[in-house]
């Protein structure tokens, strides 16, 4: 036992857990925490220009390294600040602890400089949330936030820390023991009985298929998945947060369900007879309205670690809770013992193949180049090609996000880091801070927009002190581009502050922060010009692509239709 202040003891927390990179911005009610920072080795502190962007760079640290992401920010400005990443976060299951400061214990309430309630605000958008009021507490509250955030449903924690707890001392010794709390005690393995009932549903099924989402990827079960669809032969679709989970490149991959989902997908998700949910939650972006998406009889097994996320939006047959790996394992198993004893059904699988070769034989994903203007979805097809599949890719949310969803091939789980539930603008510069520190030497790039970069553009202050290279691919079309497409559908065409018509020079831009800047903006000097940035290991290239300002994203489901109601192109509308 060593006698410590409590900002001492937050640091050796930290460092318990292997963390090695925190993400941060300081302020006076963390100032001894950051003391305790400076007087250490065991991890490395990263300033960033603007707490969400601290929040935004360890939410992709997490996701894209099966580590606990870790940031730290001051009280009152430095928390609400941070929200819209705890948020972010929260929305997609990241495991994450944030550590605040909050102003001294007897100041609390008194509205006293710099003061909000860090717990009452954050409690919407975190898994859990801690105020640390004696420092005796600290230790074994730093320890349960860091189980709570990685364990069970994933999520971001927070822990709310007043100035004079971490300058209070008291006794502080190294955990030895697991943590173990009474009150959270998630479920892993699944039931037995459920998984042998959906074996057995499966086995009898004529149109199977299987839905996986980002449940796969955070369990990193990509394998067991793979070898699943493999066993069932069944169809497989990934959804925007499960991209990587099973080889794009596949057969069986039908592509990604949904809003703008490719039409064999959301067609064979609408028409199979047994449907198999794997770590995904039927969210409005996939399903569309829930009352078209039950018009066709069908049975649903659900697997997820969240019993609250089973039949929330559409009622299942068979739900089984646990973690998605290790159902995953006692499920195929029981399914090689059944399977010699029901076989399946292989004429009624073939025919069902046939309807989904002749669904994708629409070739949705179809575009028609120009000579004269760069299409988004043509510079995203040859950043794929360039890098075999292989980058770390982060994006924004807008038009540009799905693109890249739809046209990047991604051959690898946790190489695809974007804001899938909030559609959080502004991420993808952090982001790609994050996954490179998590990742260093790996090729990473943003796929962003004119609109969403200039969000957390100062980033490019902290890739600079970071020696951070990203390749950031600016798919500039002067128009927040999603609002657009949505106001000449369905607004006629006014568009009401979409047009963005005072814009800076990103490439004059890139340069001031010391990086380097590239316009272009004809077709033929698309490939070079990615090669070339690509080549330039050393430096973050800021590449502005003038890109065609007509192009929309095709397939679209409208707000409130259903699957099977989709719009290919103009022409549907």
């Amino acid at each position: 036992m060593t006698e410590m202040n409590g900002a001492d003891i937050v640091v050796n927390c930290i460092a318990e857990e292997g963390v090695e990179h925190v993400f941060g911005y300081p302020g006076g009610a963390v100032l001894y925490i950051y003391d305790a920072i400076y007087k250490q080795n065991k991890f490395k502190h990263i300033l960033v220009r603007h707490e969400q962007a601290a929040v935004h760079a360890a939410d992709a640290y997490s996701r894209s390294s099966e580590k606990v992401g870790v940031c730290l920010v001051t009280s009152g400005p430095g928390v609400t600040n941070a929200v819209t990443g705890i948020a972010t976060a929260y929305m997609d299951s990241i495991p994450m602890v944030i550590i605040s400061g909050q102003v001294p214990t007897h100041a609390i309430g008194e509205d006293a400089f710099q003061e909000c309630d860090t717990v009452g605000i954050t409690r919407p958008c975190v898994k859990h949330n801690f105020l640390v009021r004696d420092v005796k507490d600290l230790a074994q509250t730093m320890r349960q936030a860091f189980y709570i955030a990685k364990s069970g449903r994933p999520g971001p924690v927070l822990v709310d820390i007043p100035k004079d707890v971490s300058f209070a001392r008291t006794k502080y010794a190294p955990s030895r023991e697991p943590v173990v709390m009474r009150s959270y005690q998630p479920v892993m393995k699944g039931h037995q009985g459920q998984i042998k009932k959906a074996v057995q549903m499966l086995l009898q099924a004529e149109r199977p298929m299987i839905y996986s989402g980002g449940g796969v990827i955070l369990s990193n079960a990509s394998a067991e998945l793979t070898k699943l669809v493999k066993m069932v032969g069944a169809p497989c679709t990934n959804t925007l947060m499960g991209l990587g989970a099973f080889s794009p490149h596949d057969p069986q991959f039908v592509g990604m369900p949904g809003m703008h989902g490719t039409y064999e997908a959301n067609m064979s998700m609408q028409h199979c007879d047994v449907l198999i949910a794997i770590g995904a939650r039927f969210d409005d972006r996939v399903i569309g309205n829930p009352k078209h998406f039950a018009q066709n009889f069908r049975k649903i097994i659900h697997i997820d670690i969240d019993p609250s996320s089973i039949s929330k939006r559409v009622k299942v047959d068979i739900p089984i809770v646990g973690d998605v790996k290790d159902v995953l394992n006692d499920f195929m198993a029981q399914y090689e013992a059944m399977s010699t004893e029901h076989a399946q059904n292989k004429k009624a699988l073939a025919d069902w193949w046939k309807q989904v070769d002749t669904w994708r034989g629409k070739e949705c994903m179809k575009f028609s180049l120009s000579d004269t203007l760069i299409k988004p979805q043509y510079v995203v097809q040859k950043l794929c090609e360039l890098t075999t599949g292989d980058a770390f890719i982060t994006s924004d949310v807008g038009q540009h996000q799905m693109w890249a969803a739809q046209y990047y091939g991604f051959n690898h789980p946790r190489r695809w880091i974007n804001s899938g539930g909030l559609g959080t603008m502004g991420v993808g510069l952090p982001y790609a801070m994050g996954v490179q520190m998590a990742n260093p030497g790996s090729t990473v790039a943003c796929i962003t927009g004119e609109g969403s970069i200039q969000m957390n553009i100062q980033e490019l202050s902290t890739c600079k002190q970071y020696h951070l290279t990203p390749k950031i691919i600016c798919l500039n079309n002067r128009y927040l581009g999603m609002v657009r497409q949505w106001q000449e559908i369905d607004y006629g065409s006014r568009y009401a502050e979409s047009y963005m018509d005072a814009l800076p020079d990103f490439v004059a831009l890139a340069q001031a922060y010391g990086h380097v800047g590239v316009r272009i903006d004809k077709p033929g000097d698309v490939e070079g010009a990615l090669r070339e940035a690509l080549a330039m290991k050393d430096s973050l290239v800021f590449m502005d692509f003038i890109t065609d300002q007509s192009e929309n994203v095709w397939p679209m489901v409208k707000a409130g239709k259903g699957l099977t109601e989709m719009l290919l192109g103009s022409e549907d509308l």
